[in-house]
């Protein structure tokens, strides 16, 4: 995720070094496991708007939050804004648990929501489009990203904006993410990896001769 907020795919800092936990397991907790397989059912009823729910988050909450916890914020919202249940019924059915930690959650059992979820899960989804959209620049061509400040989400971190590049490969045409995030109407574009120099990048301080590449929609990048 990319925004010009606390999501920025380019990080930030201050948070200190990532750690690399040596034989990470799949899950840490059996709930987000369950958790996992709520929102991927759900979402075969309910799709779309996880992105921009999660980006929306306030910052603090966002921080605060785990990995599944901001994924299990986002299916809430997105079950709120679709008439599926209320902010008070969530809430009171929250504190009932927290009072009751031994109640058994109720159970619905629905075979063709089943089916319909293990068929999504079982069947690739290429964001590849053959609609005869002509690519723009090629293989070489000197490009510059736009120095851009987009209100929602965006694949363009902020390290990267107003830089010189190169295309390096180009990958077809592709859904525009940016627009799916927040389900508006937009065409696919063609997407570019393009090739920067460290040190157009980062400066000085960058490692000399280091090559970083980056894919990119068209829409991000204007010719040199």
């Amino acid at each position: 995720m990319a925004v010009n907020g606390i999501h920025d795919m380019g990080g930030m800092h201050g948070f200190g070094p990532i750690e690399r936990e040596e034989n990470e397991p799949v899950f840490h907790a059996p709930w987000e496991g369950r958790l996992l397989a709520m929102i991927q059912t759900v979402s075969v009823a309910i799709p779309g708007g996880m992105r921009s729910a999660i980006e929306s988050m306030d910052p603090a909450q966002y921080l605060a939050s785990s990995y599944y916890e901001r994924w299990l914020h986002a299916r809430e919202q997105g079950m709120i804004a679709a008439g599926v249940l209320t902010a008070e019924e969530l809430d009171a059915r929250t504190e009932f648990f927290r009072k009751h930690s031994e109640a058994e959650p109720p159970r619905r059992e629905d075979p063709d929501l089943t089916t319909r979820a293990l068929e999504r899960w079982k069947t690739p989804r290429s964001p590849h489009r053959e609609v005869g959209v002509v690519p723009r620049f090629g293989v070489g061509d000197e490009v510059v990203t736009r120095n851009m400040n987009p209100p929602g989400h965006t694949r363009l971190p902020r390290y990267a904006r107003g830089k010189m590049g190169v295309i390096d490969r180009v990958h077809g045409v592709h859904e525009f993410q940016d627009a799916v995030a927040s389900e508006a109407e937009a065409g696919p574009q063609p997407v570019y990896s393009v090739r920067f120099d460290a040190r157009e990048l980062w400066g000085e301080s960058a490692e000399a001769n280091g090559r970083v590449y980056i894919d990119m929609w068209e829409s991000y990048l204007d010719a040199a």
